[in-house]
């Protein structure tokens, strides 16, 4: 087992990391139960791993409930947000109880959310069942649901008090689904780790195909990139944590024009998102254009959007920048972008033209 630790004072916790345990998982829950239910939230594609936790924990004399919401992005809404505190409510949550989130990072997103302001916040669990969870959303604390305005437009800094990764569950998860994680995989070489990048260069295919090995060092490594990073910025009140954010404003607006659908999964608008961070930057000179190149090349050989060509998107530029002016980093009426000086030196910049945003995406092959 590999345990990452995220530190943060009173609101540290562990990142246990193994093969087979969801299996294992009532050994690590137990010394949270308060002789009360868990309550394991979960959505329809991820039901059945729901029932067999649920059997592990009655194995080890630990009762739970379960609540089954619909899948899909559609469902970190206002609307399914109260009717999971409503149904926690039912079932007489209080707060010193543990909610466990069993999906991915819509559960995950939605629960944490949910936990955050239920009785002005209780406890939950992440167990992460995709890939882009277990390297990502699942650490940090970052919770939200989504609004007609726009992407995690609503939420709170919410910490989990555990967070339970089993590669093995990655098994049933969808290639384009892996895929679409991968994308945060290759972000974290991106950021400030060219090795890093260069393993994903190397290994991301036998990652993608299964290998237990590279999957258990991809996630280790991401998930203490991550508690590092989280660690240094919990708030993101430096700037370190921002950096998280790569491909993240440009792939928020895909997803917006897409209707954050099923049409450009999360993962997906990141990866071409990563890849016009890294064309942008190569056009205004920062970057060096074969850096650039190498980026898509790469998310290309992966199976991942590169370009607005690939992720199907026609909208201008114009209207592209218009969905980034929703982008909760704005900040007194500037968008801060993250850009890239090469591969593994990703920085913020506060003093971006968003005329020349629009230009530089009205110049991107359409589909």
């Amino acid at each position: 087992m590999r345990v990452v630790p995220v530190a943060l004072g009173a609101r540290s916790y562990e990142v246990r990391i193994a093969s087979g345990l969801l299996g294992d998982a009532a050994a690590h829950l137990a010394p949270l139960a308060r002789k009360r239910p868990f309550v394991i939230v979960t959505d329809a594609n991820v039901a059945p791993h729901a029932q067999r936790l649920a059997a592990v924990l009655a194995a080890a004399d630990l009762a739970s409930e379960t609540i089954v919401l619909p899948a899909g992005e559609g469902t970190k809404s206002w609307a399914q947000l109260e009717a999971l505190l409503d149904r926690l409510l039912d079932l007489g949550i209080e707060r010193g109880d543990h909610v466990i989130a069993l999906g991915g990072g819509v559960i995950g997103d939605l629960v944490g959310f949910a936990s955050a302001i239920l009785k002005r916040g209780c406890n939950f669990v992440q167990v992460p069942t995709t890939l882009l969870a277990q390297v990502d959303s699942s650490v940090g604390g970052k919770t939200a649901i989504n609004s007609r305005a726009g992407k995690n437009l609503v939420g709170a800094f919410h910490q989990p008090a555990l967070v339970l990764i089993d590669p093995d569950l990655l098994d049933t998860l969808p290639l384009r689904e892996q895929r679409a994680g991968y994308a945060e995989v290759v972000k974290y070489g991106l950021i400030d780790d060219a090795d890093f990048f260069a393993w994903c260069e190397g290994n991301g295919e036998a990652l993608l195909a299964g290998d237990p090995d590279a999957r258990a060092y991809a996630i280790a490594h991401s998930v203490g990139a991550k508690a590092r990073i989280v660690g240094e910025d919990e708030r993101e009140t430096t700037g370190t944590r921002a950096l998280l954010n790569l491909g993240h404003t440009f792939g928020h607006a895909l997803e917006a024009e897409t209707g954050f659908s099923d049409r450009l999964l999360h993962g997906e608008g990141v990866a071409a998102g990563m890849a016009l961070a890294f064309a942008f930057s190569a056009r205004q000179g920062l970057c060096p254009q074969a850096d650039a190149e190498r980026v898509a090349a790469h998310l290309e050989a992966s199976g991942l959007p590169h370009d607005l060509a690939s992720a199907g998107i026609t909208a201008s530029g114009g209207r592209l920048v218009e969905h980034m002016l929703h982008d909760k980093k704005m900040d007194a009426g500037t968008l801060p972008f993250l850009l890239a000086r090469g591969i593994g030196a990703t920085y913020l910049d506060r003093h971006v033209d968003l005329a020349e945003v629009a230009a530089f995406l009205d110049e991107q092959p359409r589909p």
